[in-house]
């Protein structure tokens, strides 16, 4: 297991990196590029994800370029396959940004299944994972909350795991704790929530699990203030960390309680 116990703290090591933060951030849905910059500096990450079939890299000269104010020199760029549908769009996708990106092989890895709820498709995530493995691509995969899904990508190799909290841009924060605890017990990458988080809360009960880190795009771009909410999202994640790392007290019914409920449903 890579997962931390309570009282430890390991870096987040990602591809042979070590990074400081463990927000992920997007770059979608902001209202221009200069807001985009603003929010991904108060973020404080250190890994961005911009999706190669909407995101000017350079292929469209005429265009912006996201790259003049996401800068490859200060972050880790993460392309991702954001809005294909099968495992054949998926890799072709990858092949492309590491055309645009001089040989670059980090990738996110999402293949959707339904275009209204956005769901992975995990027969063919599992089908283009396997493909980019052999490869060499390091493949970051977005997938379900489903524990054995998460083994079987993990034993294709794929080098971080990224189960949903709750559908893509739905804001429903972790709907399914008990399902990314499974996850996380029987890891041996990092995990880290990707989709569904709404607000801060949602990204600091991740981390208080004891998820590797937290990706999210519409949360901090679709808030009202998006430069604000990226700067909370950054201190939820902090707090989540050291709180799981602290170890909370038991959860007692009464204060003298002679026995502590946690575990317990109610």
């Amino acid at each position: 297991m890579t997962q931390n116990t309570p009282g430890q703290d390991k870096p987040l090591i990602i591809a042979g990196k070590t990074y400081s933060s463990r927000l992920l951030v997007g770059t979608g849905k902001y209202k221009d590029l200069d807001e985009t910059a603003r929010a991904i500096e108060a973020s404080g990450a250190d890994i961005v994800t911009m999706a190669v079939r909407r995101t000017n890299l350079g292929q469209n000269p005429d265009e912006p370029n996201l790259l003049d104010v996401i800068s490859p020199e200060r972050y880790t760029l993460l392309p991702n396959t954001a809005g294909c549908y099968t495992a054949d769009d998926a890799v072709r996708t990858c092949r492309l940004a590491r055309e645009l990106l001089d040989g670059h092989n980090l990738v996110k890895l999402e293949v959707l299944g339904d275009q209204k709820t956005l769901y992975p498709d995990v027969v063919q995530t599992l089908k283009a994972a396997e493909q980019l493995v052999k490869e060499e691509f390091q493949v970051m995969v977005y997938t379900s909350d489903d524990p054995l899904v998460a083994r079987q990508l993990e034993e294709i190799g794929c080098i971080a795991v990224m189960p949903l909290g709750a559908p893509i841009g739905s804001g429903l924060g972790i709907r399914n704790p008990y399902n990314i605890r499974i996850i996380l017990e029987n890891a041996k990458v990092p995990i880290l929530v990707d989709a569904g988080v709404g607000t801060a809360s949602d990204a600091t009960v991740a981390m208080e699990m004891g998820c590797d880190g937290v990706l999210m795009n519409t949360a901090i771009a679709a808030a009202q203030d998006p430069v604000r909410m990226a700067r909370a999202m950054r201190l939820a994640v902090e707090s989540g960390r050291d709180a799981y790392l602290a170890g909370r007290m038991p959860r007692k019914l009464y204060a003298s309680a002679s026995s502590p409920i946690d575990g317990t449903f109610f």
